[in-house]
C-alpha cells in the first residue's frame, strides 16, 4: 500500500465512500496491571501483512449486509486469532484505495483481547504486542497512529452502557387496542434479530427494559440467546418519563455498571431529551443522531462519568459497498 495518508481530506467526513471497512485497536492488560489499567500497563496488538510490508492495526472490509460492528469483531479475530470485546468508537478514516478510482472508509472501536491463539497465514504472517509508546513508532501509517492517537486520550476499559430505541411498531393510530400493548410489526421483529450479535459484540449481559410490551419484545431475542431475563423499567417510560424526566435520568445513572455490560431499551419520546440532559450534565458533546427505531447509544464510562457516546444506526445496518 503506497502514498501518503496525511492528507487532511482523509478525514473529511464530507467525503464519502464506496468501500467500507472496519477494524479495531486489539489491546491486553499487562500481568502488572490492576482492574481498571492505564495507558502504561497495556499491550497493542499490531499484524504485519507481507503483501504489503507492513505493521498496521487489525481491519477488513465487510461482508456483504455485514454492520462495521460486527465486521470489527470478525476481522480481529480472522487476523490475531483473538476474541475480543468492543468498547468505544475510535472514529472513522477515509482514504484512496491505490490502483482504484475508490475511496474507502474504516471505522475504529476499542477492543479488549479475551482468548485466542495467533496462527500465522498468508494474509498476516506476524502478530506482536506492543506497549503505546512503542506502537506509536512501529506503525507503518499515519492514519493509524492517528486511530492510536484517540485511543490513548482515554482509559483503555471503559464501562459500557446499551441504551437502545425499541424496534418498528407500525403506528400507534392503527393498532385496535391500548398503545402501551402494541406489539413490533414484521420488520421490527426483524430489528431485534439484527441488534443480539452487534450488542453482543459489546459483550452484552443484563437487559433491562421500559415496560410497553413493544419496549420488552425489542430486547427478547438477546435475553433468549443470553439465557437471562428482562427486569422492567417503568421509570423509563414515555408516561413515566414525561411527568418525572429527573427520575428516569437518575434511574438511567444508577443502571451504569463497572462489572456488567447492561441494555437498556426505551422509546422515542424518552433517549433524545434523556440522552441531552445526561450529555450536558457531563460535559460531553453529543454526535448527530437521528435516533431512528432499533438504533442504538452505546455510551462508554470512566470512573462512574460519561465520557464517549456513539450513535449506532448507520453501523448497524449499511451494507457493504465494495462493488
Amino acid at each position: 500500500m503506497s502514498g501518503s495518508r496525511d492528507d487532511s481530506s482523509y478525514w473529511d467526513p464530507r467525503v464519502t465512500a464506496n468501500i467500507h471497512a472496519a477494524g479495531a485497536v486489539l489491546w491486553r492488560p499487562t500481568r502488572a496491571s490492576g482492574a481498571t489499567p492505564g495507558r502504561d500497563d497495556i499491550e497493542v496488538a499490531l499484524v504485519h501483512r507481507p503483501k504489503y510490508q507492513d505493521w498496521s492495526l487489525p481491519k477488513g472490509k465487510l461482508d456483504p449486509g455485514e454492520s462495521p460492528v460486527l465486521a470489527a469483531v470478525r476481522e480481529v479475530h480472522e487476523e490475531t486469532g483473538v476474541h475480543s470485546v468492543l468498547g468505544r468508537y475510535l472514529g472513522h478514516v477515509t482514504y484512496p484505495v491505490t490502483g482504484h478510482r475508490k475511496l474507502k472508509r474504516v471505522d475504529y472501536w476499542a477492543a479488549e483481547a479475551r482468548d485466542g491463539v495467533f496462527d500465522p497465514n498468508a494474509e498476516i504472517d506476524d502478530l506482536v504486542w506492543h506497549s503505546l509508546d512503542k506502537v506509536m513508532r512501529e506503525l507503518s501509517y499515519p492514519m493509524d497512529r492517528q486511530v492510536l492517537r484517540t485511543f490513548s486520550k482515554l482509559p483503555p476499559r471503559t464501562s459500557t452502557l446499551l441504551l437502545v430505541r425499541h424496534a418498528k411498531a407500525g403506528q400507534r393510530g392503527k393498532y385496535d387496542g391500548p398503545d402501551h400493548e402494541r406489539p413490533l410489526e414484521p420488520a421490527g421483529i426483524e430489528q431485534a434479530r439484527v441488534l443480539v450479535p452487534n450488542l453482543l459484540a459489546f459483550g452484552a449481559q443484563q437487559i433491562f427494559s421500559a415496560d410497553p410490551v413493544r419496549c420488552v419484545q425489542t430486547v427478547a431475542p438477546l435475553a433468549e440467546r443470553l439465557g437471562v431475563g428482562v427486569e422492567l423499567e417503568p421509570t423509563l417510560s414515555e408516561e413515566a418519563y414525561a411527568a418525572d424526566p429527573a427520575a428516569a435520568l437518575a434511574r438511567i445513572r444508577e443502571l451504569v455498571s463497572d462489572s456488567a455490560v447492561r441494555v437498556v431499551c426505551s422509546q422515542g419520546k424518552v433517549i433524545p431529551e434523556l440522552m441531552r440532559d445526561w450529555a450536558a450534565a457531563e460535559g460531553l458533546a453529543l454526535p448527530p443522531a437521528r435516533n431512528r427505531k432499533g438504533s442504538v447509544w452505546v455510551l462508554s464510562f470512566a470512573g462512574g462519568r460519561m465520557v464517549a457516546a456513539d450513535h449506532l444506526d448507520r453501523k448497524l445496518y449499511v451494507d457493504s459497498a465494495e462493488g
